[in-house]
Protein backbone atom coordinates (compact mmCIF):
# COMPACT_ATOMS: atom_id res chain seq x y z
CA UNK A 1 0.00 0.00 0.00
CA UNK A 2 2.87 2.73 -0.91
CA UNK A 3 0.60 4.31 -3.00
CA UNK A 4 -0.33 7.87 -2.29
CA UNK A 5 -1.10 11.44 -3.55
CA UNK A 6 -3.94 14.15 -3.58
CA UNK A 7 -7.74 13.44 -3.91
CA UNK A 8 -9.55 15.39 -6.39
CA UNK A 9 -12.48 15.97 -4.46
CA UNK A 10 -15.75 16.16 -6.58
CA UNK A 11 -18.07 17.20 -4.23
CA UNK A 12 -16.47 20.13 -2.51
CA UNK A 13 -19.82 21.12 -0.58
CA UNK A 14 -19.25 18.01 0.95
CA UNK A 15 -15.69 17.98 1.90
CA UNK A 16 -15.59 19.82 5.28
CA UNK A 17 -11.81 21.17 5.30
CA UNK A 18 -9.14 22.69 2.60
CA UNK A 19 -10.49 20.54 -0.43
CA UNK A 20 -7.62 21.29 -2.33
CA UNK A 21 -5.06 19.90 0.25
CA UNK A 22 -6.99 16.18 0.27
CA UNK A 23 -4.00 13.52 0.65
CA UNK A 24 -4.58 9.82 0.44
CA UNK A 25 -1.46 7.54 1.59
CA UNK A 26 -2.86 4.06 0.05
CA UNK A 27 -5.34 2.62 -2.74
CA UNK A 28 -7.63 1.80 0.18
CA UNK A 29 -8.07 5.13 1.28
CA UNK A 30 -8.24 6.63 -2.07
CA UNK A 31 -11.47 4.42 -3.02
CA UNK A 32 -12.75 5.32 0.53
CA UNK A 33 -12.58 9.38 -0.50
CA UNK A 34 -14.03 8.44 -4.01
CA UNK A 35 -17.01 6.69 -1.84
CA UNK A 36 -17.12 9.30 0.46
CA UNK A 37 -17.33 11.62 -2.14
CA UNK A 38 -20.36 10.07 -4.55
CA UNK A 39 -22.36 8.32 -1.15
CA UNK A 40 -25.71 10.27 -1.29
CA UNK A 41 -26.13 9.24 2.27
CA UNK A 42 -23.24 11.05 3.18
CA UNK A 43 -24.00 14.44 4.49
CA UNK A 44 -20.00 15.54 4.71
CA UNK A 45 -16.68 14.10 5.48
CA UNK A 46 -13.32 14.97 5.94
CA UNK A 47 -10.35 13.44 5.99
CA UNK A 48 -7.08 13.75 9.12
CA UNK A 49 -9.29 16.56 9.97
CA UNK A 50 -10.28 15.47 13.16
CA UNK A 51 -6.56 15.27 15.50
CA UNK A 52 -6.90 13.34 18.86
CA UNK A 53 -4.24 13.90 20.97
CA UNK A 54 -2.82 10.49 22.16
CA UNK A 55 -0.72 8.65 25.23
CA UNK A 56 2.28 6.57 24.09
CA UNK A 57 3.23 3.81 26.58
CA UNK A 58 6.50 3.54 25.10
CA UNK A 59 8.19 6.93 24.93
CA UNK A 60 5.68 8.13 27.74
CA UNK A 61 4.50 11.55 26.00
CA UNK A 62 1.64 12.99 24.28
CA UNK A 63 1.24 12.81 20.37
CA UNK A 64 -1.27 14.08 17.79
CA UNK A 65 -3.59 11.64 16.05
CA UNK A 66 -4.78 12.72 12.93
CA UNK A 67 -7.91 9.99 12.31
CA UNK A 68 -8.22 8.98 8.35
CA UNK A 69 -11.71 9.79 7.83
CA UNK A 70 -14.46 11.70 10.20
CA UNK A 71 -17.71 10.73 8.30
CA UNK A 72 -21.31 12.46 9.07
CA UNK A 73 -24.14 11.05 7.87
CA UNK A 74 -27.59 12.30 6.71
CA UNK A 75 -29.28 10.71 9.53
CA UNK A 76 -26.72 12.45 12.04
CA UNK A 77 -24.52 9.53 12.62
CA UNK A 78 -20.84 10.57 13.22
CA UNK A 79 -18.25 7.55 12.92
CA UNK A 80 -14.63 8.84 12.96
CA UNK A 81 -12.80 5.73 10.61
CA UNK A 82 -8.86 4.57 10.61
CA UNK A 83 -8.24 2.60 7.45
CA UNK A 84 -5.87 -0.58 7.99
CA UNK A 85 -4.38 -3.67 6.58
CA UNK A 86 -6.12 -6.69 9.20
CA UNK A 87 -2.32 -7.72 9.52
CA UNK A 88 -1.78 -4.48 11.68
CA UNK A 89 -4.87 -4.54 13.77
CA UNK A 90 -3.78 -7.81 15.69
CA UNK A 91 -0.59 -8.43 17.93
CA UNK A 92 2.14 -9.59 15.96
CA UNK A 93 3.33 -13.25 15.26
CA UNK A 94 6.87 -14.47 14.23
CA UNK A 95 9.95 -14.42 16.15
CA UNK A 96 10.07 -11.96 19.25
CA UNK A 97 13.66 -10.97 18.36
CA UNK A 98 13.89 -10.18 15.13
CA UNK A 99 14.11 -6.40 14.21
CA UNK A 100 11.08 -6.65 12.03
CA UNK A 101 9.05 -8.37 14.93
CA UNK A 102 10.48 -5.06 17.28
CA UNK A 103 9.02 -2.75 14.60
CA UNK A 104 5.49 -4.43 14.31
CA UNK A 105 5.06 -4.83 18.21
CA UNK A 106 5.83 -1.13 18.92
CA UNK A 107 4.03 0.05 16.14
CA UNK A 108 0.95 -2.25 17.38
CA UNK A 109 0.76 -1.25 20.62
CA UNK A 110 0.90 2.95 19.12
CA UNK A 111 -2.14 2.05 17.13
CA UNK A 112 -3.83 0.26 20.67
CA UNK A 113 -2.85 3.87 22.23
CA UNK A 114 -4.23 5.48 19.26
CA UNK A 115 -7.12 3.54 18.93
CA UNK A 116 -8.37 4.10 22.97
CA UNK A 117 -7.97 7.50 22.71
CA UNK A 118 -10.27 7.64 19.33
CA UNK A 119 -12.77 5.44 21.08
CA UNK A 120 -13.26 7.87 24.35
CA UNK A 121 -13.20 11.32 21.95
CA UNK A 122 -15.94 9.35 20.27
CA UNK A 123 -17.66 8.37 22.90
CA UNK A 124 -17.59 11.80 24.97
CA UNK A 125 -19.32 13.65 21.54
CA UNK A 126 -21.49 10.01 20.79
CA UNK A 127 -19.96 9.17 17.76
CA UNK A 128 -18.12 5.87 16.51
CA UNK A 129 -14.96 4.81 16.31
CA UNK A 130 -14.57 1.65 13.45
CA UNK A 131 -11.40 0.56 12.06
CA UNK A 132 -12.11 -0.29 8.47
CA UNK A 133 -9.20 -3.38 6.60
CA UNK A 134 -9.42 -4.31 3.47
CA UNK A 135 -12.49 -7.33 4.50
CA UNK A 136 -14.64 -4.06 5.30
CA UNK A 137 -13.92 -2.45 2.24
CA UNK A 138 -15.03 -5.72 0.56
CA UNK A 139 -17.88 -5.84 2.50
CA UNK A 140 -19.26 -2.81 1.94
CA UNK A 141 -18.51 -2.47 -1.68
CA UNK A 142 -15.69 0.00 -1.72
CA UNK A 143 -12.75 -2.43 -2.63
CA UNK A 144 -13.68 -5.02 -5.18
CA UNK A 145 -11.50 -8.61 -4.59
CA UNK A 146 -8.23 -8.71 -6.02
CA UNK A 147 -7.74 -10.48 -8.95
CA UNK A 148 -6.84 -14.06 -9.04
CA UNK A 149 -3.35 -14.77 -10.46
CA UNK A 150 -3.70 -16.81 -13.24
CA UNK A 151 -1.15 -19.71 -14.31
CA UNK A 152 1.10 -19.22 -17.08
CA UNK A 153 0.34 -21.68 -20.28
CA UNK A 154 2.05 -25.02 -20.11
CA UNK A 155 5.00 -25.01 -22.58
CA UNK A 156 3.75 -27.28 -25.50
Amino acid sequence: MAYSGKYPVINKSKYKGDASQVIYRSLWEKHTFAWCDKNPKIKHWSSEETVIPYYYEIDKKYHRYFVDLKIVFKTGEVVLVEIKPKRQTTPPQGKRKTKQFLNEALEYVKNMNKWEAAEGYAKDRKWHFQIWTEDTLRSMGIMKKELKRIKPLKKL
